[in-house]
């Protein structure tokens, strides 16, 4: 199968392709600056799209071929100014819109990929409380909850031109290498670590080998269409975590970090790590997906051994 990936380059692209590649499947990352594009997994190549359309790339597709749209300016990467906000919505809005296109026009050739994959995040439901969120729970009305919501529409056209559409709505992804993980290290190895805010709040979180685990299973599975939960099937409390988090680097993880300070820090992304979210994987569960990580103090050991 050839599977070409936008966003290919970054955290999950690059975890998922690897396991696709070694298995035989040819893997395209596309990317505005391919020839600066480093370390991509053994045959795994990258190719160039402009991210806002199907130029140069469309003609990738076959009937055979598979889509996962990674693509969007990452979320925490600084504070939410007016400009930031802009680019993160439009970063995921403009791919969507490429993606689209490239299905539209290799459906009007006769050569429509079998599946899209679609990403999007737990920030889709804003901030729950403690209610189980479950993947028919409607979309938050905050900024997260709103750009979650755009980003999967963006694509939905392809389902009405024949091809399988899955949603990937992704929780907080534990990976030694990125993400939000080696970014807590530093502060719990010297023993500052501990809740955010309350530490009432849930953290839907996921191994980053479950998260591939995941895709390449819902890339297989050829009845999976819709929305997927891709978080451990057992959340836990902000605090729970932090404690988690202690015990395995063997530091205490009791200082609290009050909203109000983390809300002087960061600003109005430290909303988004206030939330409550207890985001439960039904449909990746009732799919037949067994995880290998599905609980916390498990995952933290074989990361952080």
């Amino acid at each position: 199968m050839r599977v070409v990936i936008t966003g290919g380059s970054g955290l999950i692209g690059r975890a998922v392709a690897a396991p696709l590649a070694a298995r035989g499947d040819e893997v395209i990352v596309l990317s505005r600056e391919p020839e600066r594009v480093r370390e991509l997994p053994a045959g795994v190549r990258a190719a160039r799209w402009d991210a806002r359309t199907a130029a140069g790339w469309e003609p990738l597709l076959d009937g055979g071929s598979a889509v996962i749209n990674l693509a969007g300016e990452g979320i925490a990467a600084g504070r939410w100014t007016a400009e930031r906000k802009r680019r993160i919505r439009a970063s995921r809005l403009d791919a969507g819109q490429a993606v689209t296109e490239a299905v539209r026009r290799a459906a009007a050739a006769g050569r429509a990929p079998a599946v899209v994959l679609q990403a999007s995040g737990v920030g889709y439901y804003g901030d729950g409380g403690d209610q189980e969120l479950g993947e028919d729970h409607p979309p938050g009305k905050d900024f997260l909850g709103e750009v979650a919501a755009a980003w999967e529409a963006g694509t939905a056209e392809v389902e009405a031109l024949g091809v399988r559409r899955v949603v990937l709505r992704t929780g907080v992804v534990l990976d030694r290498r990125g993400g939000a993980l080696p970014k807590m290290l530093p502060l719990f190895r010297l023993g500052l670590g501990g809740p955010l805010g309350s530490g009432r709040q849930w953290l839907p979180w996921i191994h980053v080998a479950d998260e591939v685990g995941a895709i390449l299973h819902l890339l297989a599975a050829g009845t999976a269409r819709g929305p997927f939960n891709l978080c451990a099937p057992r959340p836990v409390g902000n605090r729970d975590f932090g404690r988690a988090l202690g015990r395995q680097l063997h530091r205490p993880a009791v200082l609290p970090v009050p909203a109000p300070v983390l809300r002087l820090a960061l600003g109005e992304v430290a909303d988004a790590l206030l939330r409550s979210q207890r985001a439960v994987p039904r449909r990746l569960l009732a799919a037949g997906y067994a995880f290998r990580f599905p609980d916390l103090a498990a995952a933290l050991a074989d990361l952080l051994p």
